[in-house]
């Protein structure tokens, strides 16, 4: 094992805490023994082009600073080699790091535990999903909630969660279901009228939502969520279920397992790991064994 590692650091992330998480993780990395080089980038494509260089040289382990998107980054740089991925996870959301229980809006610690488990060579092997040539490790949105993103991300004013908070309003004042044509495996195409459809190769998007509850992250399927085509006053009784889980039992949420997906709808875009993918069509398959995981 290398002692050299890489420090991949998103100085935006959760308000700036990017850039403060840093020098703690870096800190407690080097007083395990690790010597640490920072990578950041003057913008996501120079930054993963920097991060697939340290890939490529050999560094030690690939440790992303930042939130779900930052660790969507690096997973273009490591998904598929033998170089693991460490998180420190101190963005918004960070619901790769949850998933996985690793420390959460807690650089010092965050770094203990990849340094302990470098030096313990404690991997877990997971499963990514794949579109094309983009990797994702949580979910990916498609729907009602794809189309808050795309509001949200429009909006200057609010900053912060509450931006989506808006967002979610808003949609809900022009709801309707989306038909949508879907393909599992290599089974018929199937035309359904949907609120929503979320792959999840992990639980739960948004901060804590657990969209895909019963999803395992290294069990070669996705769990599929699909929220039928349920009335604005049903939508709302059953959003705020999704924090616990616990909306999968609802009559209009059907869930699905399989190892690949394809999905084709009208002004839908896609999202995985809160980040946009562009306007389906789209076909995601689920690629067992892709990364290996820096875990306590």
């Amino acid at each position: 094992m290398t002692s050299d590692v890489t420090l991949f650091v998103n100085p935006t992330a959760g308000r700036g805490r990017g850039a403060r998480a840093a020098q703690p993780a870096a800190a407690a990395l080097r007083a395990a023994g690790f010597s640490v080089r920072t990578v950041l980038g003057t913008d996501a494509a120079d930054a993963l082009t920097r991060a697939r260089e340290a890939v490529r040289d050999g560094t030690g382990a690939l440790i992303a600073v930042g939130g779900d998107g930052m660790a969507n980054l690096a997973l273009q740089a490591v998904a598929g080699t033998r170089t693991p991925l460490g998180l420190v996870a101190v963005g918004t959301g960070n619901d790769y790091a949850r998933a996985l229980g690793l420390p959460v809006l807690a650089p010092e610690e965050a770094g203990r535990a990849a340094a302990e488990a470098l030096k313990g060579a404690r991997l877990r092997e997971l499963d990514l999903g794949r579109i094309g040539d983009r990797w994702f490790g949580s979910v990916l949105a498609t729907g009602f909630d794809s189309r808050v993103n795309d509001r949200g991300n429009r909006m200057r004013w609010p900053r912060g969660r509450f931006k989506y908070d808006l967002a979610i309003l808003a949609e809900l004042a022009t709801f309707k279901p989306t038909p949508f044509r879907i393909a599992l495996d290599d089974g018929p195409v199937r035309d359904i009228d949907a609120t929503l459809i979320a792959v999840g190769n992990g639980t739960s998007y948004g901060g804590g939502m657990r969209i895909c509850a019963d999803a395992e992250m290294d069990d070669g399927l996705f769990d599929i969520t699909v929220v039928g085509d349920c009335s604005r006053t049903t939508l709302l009784k059953v959003f705020p279920k999704v924090y616990k889980g616990t909306h999968l039992s609802h009559p209009k949420v059907t869930v699905h397992r399989a190892a690949k997906i394809s999905l084709e709808a009208a002004a839908t875009t896609g999202y995985a790991d809160g980040e946009p993918l562009g306007p389906l069509p789209l076909t995601a398959e689920c690629v067992p064994g892709a990364v290996g995981v820096l875990v306590p």
